[in-house]
């Protein structure tokens, strides 16, 4: 089907359709279901594909208590809870099953009954845990993509993949929407394009057996997984374990669906959303926020950054009428594969130097306002320090904090001293992030913008995806940190104050009487 440059629709596009969304216990994918229920009403159905619980609920038990109750629906509770409460009762669908496992793990002739009722399979299930064990990551980030592109070929509909922009890895300069080269050690490419990572992937499972078979004790074994990620990603080119196995998830869409329509969706660093269904709508603590809650909590007063670099933050509620646009336009125009960045960088750069000063000031100023992140007043500056100075005050630190510990060692003085916790934490917040705050290279999204064009301006303005909407001063603090404080964090009482962690940051960041 041909279509001219100003004829796509979200409403015609997805009128009546069926839309598979995975993913949908997560944070990003609440926002798409959230924002596909208020503003196509007139979408046919959503089918949510949810594992089963710890306790065996199934997917509809798991989505009327951990997904139905969530605030991101609070707007239309407020403004049409009797609209909302028939579209979850008529509309929405839930499957159980699980993305890592063939046919995920249903009857072969129920997947083929799935199919059957599907027109368009948005794929938004991921770790993002940056250290997560490499076998978990493989399957979850990686290897669930058989799965989804053959479910996508039996129902022959198109399949949005949901990337991340750092799949590119250690390259440096202009990043643009097409498909990434390894930074590393060389992978052979397909004539077609993609790089052909089954021969890659069957060498890093060996390496899993080895060290399965070699490590009996559980939390040893999954500590050699997770170095063995990080290894194995530096190797090829990537930074972590998380990145690595995304950008082998393209490659695995990019040949399931040769020859079909098949859309990938790179979003940057996904933080709180900017305006839909409220501003500052957050769950969980992300990349930033890690660092400004373990700054809240006097656990760490410096992080090693360039102040001058650009940090690529882009709000939720960007990201997901992105993916809505490139579902829609799959529909309609389903002839290709398209690659999209949802990223500020290259539009409405923000440098983190700007983005801390700012945070910081707001932290001093209004501290108050934010009773959750802040049990008291901040009473020291948080500092921007090179890679080198980091590397060399964290030497000289460790070296006598470690005199410190052996001391109070002699003199049988027990727990960790809070020196020695502000180290630890700096550390790990740094091994965890600070390639996300030393940015080499710039995301370029100048096709996505192109695609917002091809509909009209009323749809435009419904499905915003122009990062040049943001004001960073409004929305980091004023929305962000109100969003953070709100929806992210519980009381100070809370047995568990963090909901959710990006990079097992809860292993460094527990509960509100140590830090949260």
């Amino acid at each position: 089907m041909n279509h001219s440059a100003h004829s796509l629709s979200v409403q015609a596009a997805l009128s009546g359709k069926r839309v598979l969304l995975t993913g949908t216990t997560g944070f990003l994918a609440k926002v798409v279901l959230e924002k596909l229920i208020r503003s196509v009403p007139d979408i046919g159905r959503l089918v949510l594909l949810i594992r089963r619980g710890r306790g065996s609920d199934s997917a509809r038990e798991r989505f009327e208590r951990e997904i139905a109750t969530s605030s991101v629906f609070d707007r239309l509770r407020a403004e049409s809870p009797d609209y909302l409460e028939r579209f979850f009762n008529e509309r929405v669908e839930c499957v159980t099953g699980e993305v890592t496992e063939p046919n995920f793990g249903l009857p072969a002739g129920r997947f083929v009954e799935l199919a059957a009722r599907v027109d368009v399979v948005i794929n938004a299930a991921a770790s993002v845990d940056f250290r997560e064990p490499l076998d978990q990551a493989l399957a979850i980030n990686a290897l669930s993509l058989h799965h989804l592109t053959a479910l996508a070929r039996a129902a022959g509909v198109p399949l949005v993949q949901i990337s991340t922009c750092y799949v590119n890895g250690y390259h440096r300069g202009e990043m643009r929407e097409q498909i990434v080269h390894p930074a590393g050690a060389p992978i052979t490419r397909h004539r077609d394009g993609y790089y052909d990572v089954e021969a890659l992937i069957g060498k890093l499972q060996q390496k899993i057996e080895k060290v399965k078979a070699s490590v009996a004790e559980p939390k040893l074994r999954e500590r050699r997984l997770t170095e063995l990620g990080i290894r194995e990603a530096n190797r090829y080119g990537w930074n972590d374990t998380y990145t690595f196995t995304k950008w082998m998830g393209e490659q695995l869409a990019l040949r399931g669906m040769q020859g079909r329509a098949l859309s990938i969706v790179r979003p940057a660093i996904i933080e709180s959303t900017l305006q839909e269904p409220a501003p500052g709508w957050v769950e969980g603590v992300k990349v930033a926020d890690a660092i400004i809650l373990a700054y809240a909590r006097g656990k760490t007063d410096f992080f090693p950054a360039k102040p001058d670099g650009v940090i690529d933050i882009i709000p939720a509620d960007l990201v997901a009428n992105g993916i809505i646009l490139a579902a829609a336009e799959a529909l309609l125009d389903p002839t290709r594969h398209r690659i999209y960045q949802a990223s500020s960088s290259l539009g409405n750069p923000v440098r983190i130097g700007d983005m801390l000063r700012l945070l910081q000031d707001e932290c001093k100023r209004n501290w108050q306002q934010y009773d959750r992140l802040f049990f008291s007043e901040p009473r020291h500056d948080f500092r921007i320090v090179s890679h080198a100075s980091f590397r060399a005050a964290m030497g000289a630190m460790r070296a006598g904090l470690g005199l410190w510990a052996g001391a109070r060692r002699l003199l049988g003085m027990g727990g960790e001293s809070r020196s020695m916790e502000k180290l630890r934490t700096t550390q790990t917040l740094a091994i965890t992030f600070s390639f996300y705050t030393r940015p080499r290279y710039r995301f370029h999204h100048t096709r996505l913008l192109a695609l917002a064009q091809r509909f009209d301006s009323e749809e435009r303005a419904l499905f915003p995806v122009d990062p040049g909407l943001i004001d960073w001063p409004e929305y980091l603090c004023r929305s962000h940190m109100a969003g953070l404080n709100r929806y992210a964090l519980r009381g100070k009482g809370a047995p568990q104050e963090v909901a959710a962690v990006s990079g097992k940051m809860e292993a460094v960041l527990p509960a509100p009487q140590a830090v949260p």
